[in-house]
């Protein structure tokens, strides 16, 4: 070959290795706090930034686990990560009692999983039938603070049940040991839950709050404020990731929980799926489909707002709309 041609083709290379070497420093390095220990429930995210849809978006993610809501947003709040995987309820207590500088960005599950889990050898076969049953709780649990207008929309008292206080790691133990009736859960727990009690000869049937009406929104993408108002092409690049990243890992339950479990190799790739799965129908639901992925629609924002602030006892009249900016969301 031609000495020239030769020498042109590696200074090709040297020129491709240089560009390549500036497109990797170029990237915006954001971590991301995720709101619990990463089980199939986030397997979206993981299999996103395995299959780098957020290096499409020229960001280089680094995600970590969770340690509650609460806890998410105030890491978000100290500038520990820009963005955050936080239930909307948390951001509108810190917001509305410290002014937290951080707000629900986008909407990931447009109605909330809380629900109770009864066994159905114990013969309830509805929520109206928990009156006078033992239902376990832990402190601060947010099914028992939504209860309430739960039984008034199956007409029972509210105080008719008896609530059992336990550690949430013995929950469900508990319930399949018959020392409760029921027990409070998000339904995308349900498949791993469920294979537990088969083992012991039980099956755990769901009722999810949602059912009778109790439509809230949970599950959201939060940010920092300063974020939002020094980087709003960050924040819509992150958006256009966390969608992406959702569309494919619907459209590829068992790849997503492949690349979810290469990441997590301490969840199960059948309890992954079982996750999963559950989690696409709080995502893609009619009611994304006729507002918008990620988006809010105002009725369902109000509504929820009435909840959280009933049930937290926050001040009724602040206005709500300050903890969210759906300006991005693609």
């Amino acid at each position: 070959m031609n000495k020239n041609i030769l020498a042109a083709l590696a200074l090709g290379c040297v020129a491709l290795a240089g560009a390549g070497s500036a497109s990797a420093q170029n990237l915006d390095r954001v971590p991301f706090q995720l709101d619990w220990i990463p089980t199939g429930e986030h397997a979206a995210y993981y299999s996103g930034w395995q299959r780098g849809a957020f290096r499409e978006q020229g960001i280089e993610l680094n995600m970590t686990r969770g340690y509650g809501s609460g806890d998410t947003v105030a890491k978000v709040a100290a500038g520990t990560a820009p963005f955050g995987v936080a239930d909307i309820s948390a951001v509108f207590a810190a917001r509305q009692r410290q002014n937290t500088p951080v707000r629900s960005v986008m909407a990931i599950y447009t109605h909330s999983p809380h629900s109770m889990f009864v066994l159905r050898s114990s013969g309830i076969t509805s929520l109206a039938q928990l009156a006078g049953r033992r239902i376990g709780i832990t402190p601060g649990n947010s099914h028992r603070l939504y209860f309430p207008e739960v039984a008034r929309r199956v007409g029972i008292d509210p105080n008719s049940v008896t609530w059992v206080n336990t550690d949430a790691s013995a929950m469900a133990a508990l319930l399949i040991g018959r020392r409760l009736d029921a027990a409070p859960f998000f339904a995308i727990h349900h498949y791993y839950q469920n294979k537990a009690a088969q083992r012991a000869g039980q099956e755990i049937v769901a009722f999810p709050f949602v059912e009778t009406g109790f439509a809230i929104y949970a599950t959201t993408i939060v940010a920092a404020d300063s974020v939002i108002e020094r980087n709003p092409d960050l924040v819509r690049r992150f958006l256009r990731a966390v969608q992406n990243s959702f569309t494919w890992a619907r459209d590829n339950v068992s790849e997503a929980c492949r690349l979810h479990v290469q990441r997590n190799p301490e969840v199960e790739h059948d309890d992954c799926m079982g996750s999963h799965r559950a989690v696409i129908g709080y995502v893609f639901t009619d009611h994304a489909r006729e507002t918008g992925l990620g988006r809010f629609q105002a009725d369902r924002l109000r509504f929820t707002w009435e909840q959280v602030s009933k049930s937290l006892e926050l001040t009724p009249t602040w206005d709500y709309a300050q903890a969210v900016d759906q300006r991005f969301v693609p």
